[in-house]
This record gives structure tokens, sequence and C-alpha cells, in this order.
């Protein structure tokens, strides 16, 4: 059947609702529903001179191909007005909103994937919500025990230990626990989600030169090395632990799948040099289907017309081929 994505529009006063418009002036190979309030959508599409049609969405029997220059609306109403580069602590509630209808949605099998525009933390923060991130979010609202992120460029794909830790939390959190759930969840989800038979991961050191044999530290002694070669006896393909300034080199990445970075700025920096404006934010672990952009709200765009599409073009692309390799597997 005709896959149905639900694509949640961000922050409002960013330039997520102008992508979804401008997404909806191509063909796409699959029905496309967009979370948010249509009286923001069409004020938006109003002031960039958009001739977008916008229709309420209504669940179906069958899913209805995208027509290009109309957009399906699962309407989900705001507290405010948005106004474009200008935060309101107000709509706070309205962004986890969307979330919430988009991610329950997957979960009942009304939608096969998800896409995310981005939002703000911080004014989700200054709301009074605790917030961390869409990451751990949509963890907490499907029942995902251990998210992970991957950011995904071609055929580049760099996955973490830790997220969004401060530098003085990362070593203390890399326990043989974790990295063994987040090294299964990886090999699990590349073969389920991602087609790959038997996936080869090459997994990073915390520390300069991999530790340099204890002398730059010993977590790669203590743990990352021990818990690597109890996976390798299950039959896991783990190359490591390899020193980071090393493991991005042709030489390196011959063969390789996926990159296992112990830290956010350890692999993010790579991966989004090589491919910025066609990296995709992928949610493994979870459920269901997550794909998003590698920017964020860029609130001095927003309203402009000038924001580039191309990553959410690439998060869409994506979440496709994820649902196809799913439903291979099944």
């Amino acid at each position: 059947m005709l896959p149905r994505l639900i694509l949640t529009s961000g922050e409002p006063a960013g330039i997520g609702p102008e992508l979804c418009l401008a997404i909806a002036e191509r063909q796409w190979p699959c029905e496309l529903v967009v979370a948010g309030d249509l009286n923001i959508l069409a004020e938006r599409a109003r002031a960039l001179g958009l001739n977008v049609r916008l229709d309420p969405w209504q669940p179906a029997a069958a899913p209805r191909q995208h027509d290009a220059g109309s957009l399906r609306v699962l309407h989900v109403a705001a507290a405010a007005r948005a106004r474009p580069g200008v935060l309101d602590r107000a709509n706070a509630p309205y962004v986890l909103a969307m979330l919430d209808a988009a991610a329950d949605g997957c979960l009942s099998g009304q939608f096969d994937a998800l896409v995310t525009a981005p939002v703000q933390k911080s004014v989700i923060n200054e709301a009074g919500i605790a917030f961390s991130g869409h990451t751990e979010y949509l963890a907490e609202r499907t029942g995902g025990a251990r998210p992970v992120m991957l950011l995904a460029a071609e055929q580049l794909r760099v996955a973490l230990v830790t997220t969004h830790l401060p530098l003085s939390a990362v070593a203390a959190a890399i326990t043989p626990t974790r990295l063994e759930q987040v090294v299964r969840i990886l090999e699990r989800d590349l073969r389920e989600k991602f087609g790959i038979a038997r996936p080869s991961i090459l997994v990073c050191g915390l520390n300069p030169h991999a530790g340099e044999s204890g002398h730059l530290g010993r977590e790669e002694i203590d743990v990352i090395a021990p818990t690597l070669e109890t996976l390798r006896r299950e039959g896991l393909r783990l190359i490591g632990p390899v020193p980071a300034d090393t493991a991005f080199t042709p030489h390196r990445l011959a063969g390789i799948d996926a990159v296992l970075a112990m830290y956010h700025d350890q692999g993010l920096p790579v991966i989004k040099y090589a491919g910025f404006g066609r990296v995709v934010n992928v949610t493994l672990g979870l459920p269901i289907i997550r794909t998003s952009v590698d920017h964020g709200t860029a609130l001095d765009l927003a309203g402009s017309g000038r924001a580039d599409a191309g990553s959410l073009c690439a998060a869409i692309d994506m979440a496709l081929a994820m649902v196809r390799s799913r439903n291979a597997w099944r």
C-alpha cells in the first residue's frame, strides 16, 4: 500500500511551517499529512506568495498520493498567533501537542513514519516544560527504552552513545550496559530499517588515540574494548575502538555501514561538514520510524522565503526508504 507519512511543522515562529509549504509544491510517492495549525500555515503561505491549497485531513480507508500544490493538514490549534522570528512561550504546548498527535498516530498504525521539522528547545523550557529534545521526548511517548541518535548523509551514517550531555558527564555515562544497549539497537535497526543484512560498525574510542594503551585514559581498556569483544562473540561485526581522529578516513570507512561515536561533538561535526543540507537525523530504538532535519529553527530566516527545504526533502526520502525496508523485513 501507499505509505502515509505525518510531518510535524515544528516551532511556529521558525522556518518549519514554510518548509512544509515548500515541499508541498512537488509530487511525492506517498500521502503526506502535516500536523499544524491551519491558520498559521495559511498565513505563512499568503505572506510568501505561495499558492498551496490546504485541505483538512480526515482518516481515509486508504492513503491518497500527494498532489503537487496541495497539503493535507491534521489541524492542531495553536494557543497564540505566530509571528516569524518571534518566539512565544504560549505556543510551547502546541508544539508538543503536534508531536503527541503524530507519535500516537504512528503507534496506532494510522501513519507509517514520522518526519519532524525543528523545534526550539529553549522556549519550551522557558514555558516551564522540561524538554531536552525530540529524541528523548519521542522515546518517552512511544515507550522506546533507549533512543539512539543517528545522522545519515548518503552512505555515511554516524550514531551516538551519548547525546545531549555536558562534556564533563560523558565518561561516566559510557557504561558497559549503555554501550551494549546502543550497539544492539544500532545493529538491529541497520538490519530492520535500513535493509543491511550484516552491518559492519566502526566504534570510536573516547580518549585521544583511543587511550594510548591507558596513558590517556582507561575507558577503552575497562569498558569499550571488553563490551565490544563480548558482542563480537555473538557474531556482531564490530571494529574498534579506534581513534576518532582517523575513524573518518576513506581507508577506515571502506566497507563500514555506520560509525558509532561516543559523544555528540565527536561524530556530528564530521557528518555535518560532509553533507550539511542533506543530512538526516534518525531516531533508532523506537517502535516507530522517525526522521528529521539536520538544522534548527533558523529564526532569522523565518518568513523570508530563503529557507532551504533540502534537508526536509532528504528526511522524507529516508523515511520512505525505511518504511520499505521495514515492510520487506516483516
